[in-house]
């Protein structure tokens, strides 16, 4: 099957979460290479009300296959309650350009694998 590759953005409220999450999802070889945008002006309803804040757009390139586990991290890793954390697909690329996030990200972590079930006791009937 040929990879599958995604740009997955994030939010950050300043730029030292930005870096944190960004240094954590490159050296757990999850991202490829984040990019931190500087300067976004936020507008969204949160409990009620219209709120406005400043973030950071962390712009990170990954395989598809790993959005997931991003997701987990980000969510365990991040000061907000409901991080941003979406991710569109890359229908295309520089080839060169996609081997090198294929060759900088790592496979999938496995699935843990579920506990033997236990023999079923007394009589079936």
């Amino acid at each position: 099957m040929a990879l599958r590759f995604a740009l997955v953005l994030v939010t950050a409220p300043s730029h030292e979460v930005a870096l944190a999450i960004s240094n954590g999802l490159v050296s757990q070889r999850m991202c490829a290479c984040v990019n931190i945008v500087p300067g976004i002006t936020s507008v969204y309803e949160w409990e009620g009300k219209i709120e406005t804040s400043q973030e950071q757009l962390l712009l990170a390139k990954t395989r598809v296959e790993l959005v997931p586990e991003i997701q987990a991290w980000v969510s365990a890793n991040h000061p907000y309650k409901c991080p941003e954390v979406i991710s569109v697909r890359m229908d295309d690329g520089l080839p060169a350009y996609l081997q090198w996030i294929a060759d900088a990200t790592r496979a999938p972590a496995a699935p843990a694998a579920a506990a033997p079930s236990e023999p079923a006791t007394g009589s079936t009937g």
